[in-house]
């Protein structure tokens, strides 16, 4: 009984050893953070400020890896195809895990089992910009030439099913307008262009459009959050400014392939905890109107779970859909 016992815990004693000599070890090679959409949005962003941390701290290079198309399916799908070693990350979000699933009737991944969620990042507030040449000032006067004028207005958004193509579909369900969608390959094309006139509005991430904002290239008609943001204290709420109730934020988080090793998602999650609560991270989050939201992977599972159930009515109601 005594030799048994003792087997059985050199067995024991074994694998542990094993994932800790995992977790140590690791990582041993470059590690790739997939971006699924074009550079300039507040996916990219996040991902390469946690990138240029995560690169310090794990020793090893974190190389982007940008991959947009399709409302950021084509990147999270090569994310949930890759081998689960800890070496491929991706970066998720509100669009890509929790509206996704609504809206494509044959999405090629699932959130909640291709992927094994490490922490979440940051809550982004939307803010609504205009062209300068478009003749409105508030929310209430774009709802205005939006009812007098319906489909006149053109939008851009990062994408369909994008956290921006969602926000502004369920600011025209709520103010009860009509305005014409246009989706880009990420934020950065859509700012781009509207920048250009091509279209009239954008409603987006704020890390994305600050510096557009400031420097006067866009007016900035009101901000997706309860409350007003330090960073623009005179922009109202949307709410306030016409569609009472009216909140829609985005959120983001780290995740890798589903049976990626439980060491080394102890050690990413340890590695982005610590990251989000240094002083300089969030400084520069806050900067940029942007929330740090650390957690633990099962809080993440359930955080996406969660919203997953929260979107679909909106989506259906709003008659989304993206086959």
């Amino acid at each position: 009984m005594r030799t048994s016992h003792s087997v059985l815990l050199l067995v024991l004693l074994a694998g542990l050893f094993a994932i800790n000599g995992l977790a140590q070890e690791y990582p041993t090679k470059p590690v790739r953070l997939i971006i699924p959409f074009a550079p300039g949005g507040s996916n990219d962003i996040l991902g390469r400020l946690i990138g240029a941390k995560l690169s310090e701290t794990l020793g090893q290079q974190v190389v982007i890896d940008n991959r947009p198309g399709a409302g950021g399916s084509i990147g999270v799908e090569l994310a949930a195809r890759s081998a689960p070693d800890g070496y491929t990350l991706v970066i998720g979000h509100i669009g890509t895990l929790a509206v996704n699933p609504t809206l494509y009737r044959r999405l090629p991944y699932n959130p909640l089992k291709d992927f094994q969620p490490i922490s979440m990042l940051a809550k982004v507030a939307n803010i609504m910009v205009v062209h300068p040449s478009v003749p409105v000032k508030s929310v209430k006067e774009l709802i205005a030439l939006a009812k007098a004028k319906p489909g006149s207005l053109v939008y851009g958004s990062g994408g369909n099913g994008g956290a921006g193509h969602l926000a502004t579909e369920y600011f025209k369900l709520m103010a009860k307008i009509d305005m014409v969608h246009v989706p880009y390959k990420g934020t950065g094309p859509a700012i781009v262009d509207l920048m250009a006139g091509q279209t009239h509005l954008v409603f987006a991430g704020i890390p994305g459009i600050i510096a557009q904002v400031r420097a006067e290239r866009l007016r900035a008609l009101g901000v997706s959050t309860s409350k007003r943001l330090a960073v623009f204290p005179d922009v109202p709420t949307i709410a306030e400014a016409g569609v009472p109730g009216y909140e829609a934020t985005q959120w983001y988080g780290v995740l890798a392939p589903a049976g990626t090793p439980k060491a080394v998602v102890a050690r990413l999650n340890k590695e982005i905890v610590s990251a989000l609560q240094t002083a300089p991270m969030q400084e520069r989050l806050a900067a940029d109107g942007s929330e740090p939201l650390a957690s633990t992977p099962e809080e993440f599972f359930a955080f996406i779970k969660s919203e997953i159930a929260r979107w679909a009515p909106v989506i259906k109601a709003a008659g989304i859909r993206v086959d």
